[in-house]
């Protein structure tokens, strides 16, 4: 990828790489009470909002950085 650029200066807010672990732990955690809900026959949640915060992750959304250089554009 040595030619991989973003196109738009939209960028994490903190400096953690990945939310691939909290993203597998929401999941389980929707997974468990989905099945638990299927067994006492009660209906099962729409979203995964429903059950788990998104907002708990290590990542806390993006921003727009209008400051940004040409060696912060690269991936």
């Amino acid at each position: 990828m040595a030619r991989s650029i973003r196109k738009t200066p939209i960028f994490g807010i903190t400096a953690a790489s990945s939310e691939k672990a909290d993203k597998r732990r929401w999941n389980r955690t929707f997974r468990r009470i989905s099945k638990h809900k299927i067994a006492i026959k009660q209906d099962l949640p729409a979203k995964i909002n429903a059950i788990t915060n998104v907002w708990d992750g290590n990542k806390d959304g993006k921003h727009y950085w209008k400051d940004y250089s040409v060696k912060d554009m690269r991936k």
